[in-house]
């Protein structure tokens, strides 16, 4: 009996609470959400946060993306979204050629070659 008397104000409040729930949504008007869309630049390669750890120079998920190939005349910009800074140089880790080096690219910042 003890049992039975317990459960009946339970089951009334959940059916209570559901019919609520109802009355809100459906006096509840739609929010209309406007976006503001961000032009991408094109040719963008990102530094993301944390890419400036030790373990970064030699994975590919360090630069996103990790391997571009720009065209003749192409600029190509860097975006430092990281709150360490990095650098941009042209050729391999162990054997820069010379083309390019963009020195330190405080956080935030941007570097671009063409």
């Amino acid at each position: 009996m003890n049992k039975k008397i317990a459960i009946i104000p339970t089951i009334t409040i959940i059916a209570i609470i559901a019919a609520v729930s109802q009355v809100n949504l459906e006096d509840t008007p739609e929010e209309i959400v406007e976006v503001e869309t961000v032009k991408e630049i094109e040719n963008m390669i990102l530094m993301p946060v944390k890419s400036a750890r030790p373990d970064c120079g030699p994975n590919t998920e360090c630069y996103i993306p990790s391997y571009y190939v720009a065209k003749t005349g192409e600029t190509v910009h860097w975006e430092n979204q990281d709150s360490a800074f990095h650098s941009v140089t042209s050729g391999q880790q162990e054997n820069p050629d010379g083309l390019f080096d963009s020195g330190h690219i405080d956080p935030y910042e941007r570097f671009s070659y063409t």
